[in-house]
């Protein structure tokens, strides 16, 4: 008897908590907030989000590194590798069959394709090589430390490129233009699997982008939309800017996704209105979901150590590198902006407040800026 009063006890006061929070009420309508372009332009560079650099100059002094000094002639042999076939097993693809420059930096694929069209045992896109040098972590573990030591994973990976490091070796020592240009570039070392790899890793650290965003923080205000700078004010209101973070808008850290689980039978959520949190329902959708994540378990990847944790996703030129996530399950941006919300802030955002990220996520577009390195 004693269990009915407390069950009833604990129910009472479930609903008295419901009625506090506001779960019964009808949510405050959704306003158009008014947007003051210098507020949101400071407020953004107060929480360090920064333009790429116009000039080789400055960008030099955020991608170059003691453990593989940039020069000019370095970075001309990395292009050229770059997008030489001479790099993978038949000699029919090379480094920018999955990484597409004009493409956003990636190949647009579910899962990348390489050798005798082999996929991804594990079914992961390819992330962009645009900006990449600037994360602090390589691939979507995070298990690789930069540029150059990310090179030799799709170089030697037989579902990619299919070589050794040693095929690579014999088979440049057999070109005599690359055997010279090698001796400009390392004339102590030669032509060496490491030697390849730096200097491609040279090249991809100039692979910078700018777009209208970075004109916008410069202090263009016409260079976005009133919607867009809505949508960048949402994104460092809702805590979006807590992971996708510095001048790459994302790669930076590791994290856990999702980050409320999605196998917990009741989830709370909130929406977000006028600037408030409201707390408004409870999830009962994944009782009935196999998948760890908000979408099909495409190729069985859960992260680094399988602990689902990964690397932070740079969002430069995200809206160009369709489909998202690790396992290219989720083909449109708005449903990635949707699944990110609820399932790392546990909001539920509305049409209009996704579409308004989707505006600013579209401002952070751009084309690599072809600097002129001597």
């Amino acid at each position: 008897m004693k269990s009915h009063f407390v069950i009833a006890f604990i129910a009472l006061a479930y609903v008295a908590f419901l009625f506090k929070v506001g779960y019964f009420f009808p949510l405050p309508k959704e306003k158009e907030e008014v947007i003051d372009a210098s507020a949101v332009r400071q407020e953004a560079l107060r929480r360090g989000l920064r333009p790429i650099p116009k000039r080789w100059n400055e960008a030099r002094k955020l991608v170059d590194t003691s453990k593989n000094p940039l020069s000019f002639q370095k970075i001309a042999l990395g292009r050229r590798l770059y997008f030489d076939p001479i790099l993978s097993k038949d000699q029919t693809i090379n480094c920018a069959s999955c990484h597409i420059l004009e493409a956003g930096g990636d190949d647009n694929r579910p899962t990348a394709v390489g050798y005798h069209n082999q996929q991804n045992p594990k079914h992961l896109n390819s992330p962009t090589v645009l900006n990449a040098a600037l994360a602090v972590r390589q691939f979507w573990d995070g298990r690789s430390p930069d540029v150059e030591d990310q090179a030799k994973g799709p170089i030697t990976a037989p579902f990619e490129m299919a070589m050794t490091s040693q095929e690579v070796v014999e088979r440049l020592r057999k070109d005599k233009s690359y055997i010279k240009a090698f001796a400009e570039v390392f004339p102590k070392e030669g032509i060496t699997f490491d030697s390849v790899t730096k200097a491609i890793g040279a090249y991809e650290r100039t692979l910078l982008t700018r777009g209208a965003y970075d004109r916008f923080l410069e202090g263009d205000d016409d260079a976005i939309s009133d919607k867009a700078k809505r949508g960048l004010s949402l994104f460092m209101q809702l805590g979006c800017k807590g992971c996708h973070s510095g001048i790459t808008v994302g790669g930076q850290s590791i994290q856990t996704f999702p980050l409320r689980p999605y196998d917990t039978p009741i989830v709370p959520h909130s929406v977000y209105r006028n600037g408030k949190r409201y707390f408004k329902e409870f999830s009962f959708a994944s009782l009935f979901h196999e998948s760890p994540y908000p979408f099909p378990d495409i190729g069985g990847f859960h992260g680094r150590n399988g602990q689902f944790r990964f690397r932070v996703p740079i969002l430069r030129n995200v809206t160009r590198t369709a489909p998202y996530f690790h396992n290219g399950s989720v083909n449109k941006i708005e449903e990635a902006v949707r699944i990110m919300a609820r399932h790392q802030l546990g909001i539920d955002l509305s049409k209009n407040q996704i579409e308004s990220i989707v505006a600013f996520l579209k401002t952070l577009e751009g084309d690599p800026v072809g600097y002129k390195i001597e």
